[in-house]
């Protein structure tokens, strides 16, 4: 009888494979559906979620249904941040095939090349930005660009939007009275300015990493998926990764990789799983009777991630979502919409503009991103108001805290502890406060404040004090942790740049964990370009020739 919990032709095949692939998240589906082009190659994958196929992911609209609950979503929580008045910060994070990409904002942005240059300064080596690019062009299906920049045919498509808010028009008109440049290609030439952003959608439906890596090749002889696979731990001969165990609907199984265990559960789940099979901090692991198999002060430390706040105001216009008579009339009418044409307001990503800026002239690179939402957001979307309205989020792209993740327990069935420690270092405060103003003078702007009826979160916050409490009061993450499995070329990096850990023999990992700084940008579409060159890596072959 075929497991149903196992996507792909059902098989006998003995518990031992070429590789053996944890997580199925954005960098794990492209290992997947890359690695298993090679015939010759066995690969499984084990993912603890569902498949990514849900109507909810497809829709773009259904990420507002499973941001703030626990449809395939981690649905993590911090520890309390000092920073942030000594609130909780909540993590969303994709739980099933396509992980994060299934259910987030869909915004396709790299970062900008100082991001990658900086990456090889401190060590990874063959991660400058010239030396990524082809990657990312590999990956991409761009609809609108093909250029020295862009890539067309990739598994991974990206769009413009197809919503016909007039809100763009406004957003960009905004930003020309307010200063600011306009930019329709972020991932361009010039990061700078504002605009509408391009999404990881296809004809009005979302493209998830497992969708444009993963699902269509579920029926290949060679490769297999395992979902609802909780990985419990690594397993080693000697200080070689020979196999997972893990737990799949009560059942404890074992997998075994002939040749190399890639580790891909994200930034705060790897460094998670490293510690419960022995590698890690040895006093962290002592703490836990976890017995230690290879002292690695770093794995868990150097987390980053985009602190963020979010202007909210009351809107009028039924362009703007939100929950009225009129709005449901109108959202019925987009529905029917969307059946015909996958076109409207079901296909918003919610950010549907915003765009970079730099708080200084003098900045080698933009330092706050906006994200302009078409719809009134407050905690997450874990708390929703009556009426119609708009949103701006502004983020800090290169913080200097840093925080960490650590074991609550020796339980592998427990979240991690998660310390982002946003605002631990003051400075990133006084920047916020610098992207807070330019944000306000975005939406003081003509063409925006004659469509705003009411500040709701920021009226008479004028002065720097008053802007430094309510940052404190309302910030959180913009869903971009990173760092905690750094990768570099000194002796204390978790791994090296070809991605194996160190001291260990047999895996690597493959996530954005490895990352060794934030990129200036939302993290998904660095993520899938960090799995292609690791599919090379493996391979042992060269980058592709970029274009141009």
């Amino acid at each position: 009888m075929t497991d149903p919990s196992a996507v792909g032709p059902a098989s006998d095949a003995a518990d031992s494979v070429d590789y053996l692939i944890i997580g199925g998240g954005s960098a794990g589906s492209v290992l997947a559906g890359r690695l298993s082009e090679d015939p010759a190659l066995q690969v499984t994958l084990l993912e603890a979620g569902g498949d990514g196929k849900d109507f909810v992911i497809r829709l773009p609209l259904g990420a507002w249904a499973m941001l703030p609950t626990a449809l395939n979503n981690w649905r993590f929580e911090t520890e309390t941040q000092p920073g942030l008045g000594g609130r909780r910060g909540y993590q969303p994070r994709g739980r099933g095939l396509g992980g994060s990409s299934a259910i987030n904002a869909m915004v396709y942005i790299r970062g900008h090349r100082h991001d990658y240059d900086r990456w090889a300064a401190l060590g990874a080596t063959g991660w400058s930005y010239d030396e990524v690019l082809p990657y990312f062009r590999r990956s991409e299906d761009n609809e609108r660009l093909d250029d020295a920049f862009h890539g067309r045919g990739g598994p991974l498509k990206v769009s413009d939007l197809r919503t016909d808010n007039p809100f763009h028009a406004r957003f960009r008109a905004a930003a020309l009275e307010a200063g600011f440049p306009l930019n329709d290609d972020f991932n361009g030439a010039s990061q700078d300015g504002l605009g509408a952003y391009q999404v990881t959608q296809r004809d009005g439906e979302r493209w998830s990493a497992a969708r444009g890596y993963l699902h269509p090749h579920l029926a290949r002889p060679n490769l297999r998926v395992e979902t609802r696979a909780r990985v419990q731990r690594i397993l080693f001969e000697g200080r070689r990764a020979v196999g997972v165990e893990f737990l799949q609907r009560g059942r404890r199984r074992r997998l075994y990789a002939r040749r190399e265990v890639l580790l891909a559960a994200g930034a705060l789940q790897s460094p998670q799983l490293l510690m419960l099979s022995g590698i890690g901090p040895a006093a962290e692991l002592a703490h836990h009777g976890i017995p230690l198999l290879h002292d690695a002060p770093e794995v868990g430390r150097n987390l980053q991630d985009h602190p963020d706040f979010v202007f909210g105001l009351r809107s009028d216009s039924l362009d703007a979502m939100g929950i009225s008579f009129a709005g449901v009339a109108r959202m019925t009418r987009e529905f029917l919409r969307y059946a015909r044409e996958r076109r409207g307001m079901a296909t918003s990503n919610f950010a549907e503009c915003g765009g970079f800026l730099r708080t200084r002239p003098d900045l080698p690179a933009p330092d706050v991103q906006l994200h302009f939402v078409t719809g009134l957001v407050e905690d997450h979307a874990r708390r929703i108001r009556l009426g119609h309205g708009l949103s701006c989020h502004v983020c800090l792209l290169r913080p200097r805290s840093r925080g960490s993740v650590t074991l609550m327990s020796a339980d592998p069935s427990a979240a991690p502890r998660i310390d982002p420690a946003f605002f631990a270092d003051p400075a990133d405060l006084e920047d916020m406060v610098q992207g807070f103003k330019l944000t306000r003078r975005l939406l003081d702007a003509p063409s925006l404040a004659r469509w705003i009826t009411a500040d709701v979160f920021t009226p008479g916050v004028t002065d720097d004090d008053a802007i430094r409490d309510v940052l404190r009061r309302r910030s959180d993450t913009v869903y971009h942790p990173v760092g905690t499995c750094r990768m570099g070329s000194d002796a204390a990096s978790v791994v090296d740049p070809q991605l194996r850990v160190r001291g260990i023999e047999g895996l690597r990992v493959i996530d954005a964990s490895v990352m060794p700084a934030l990129v200036s940008g939302n993290t998904n579409a660095p993520t899938v370009m960090i799995a292609e060159k690791a599919v090379d890596l493996l391979r042992g072959v060269g980058a592709p020739v970029s274009a141009g």
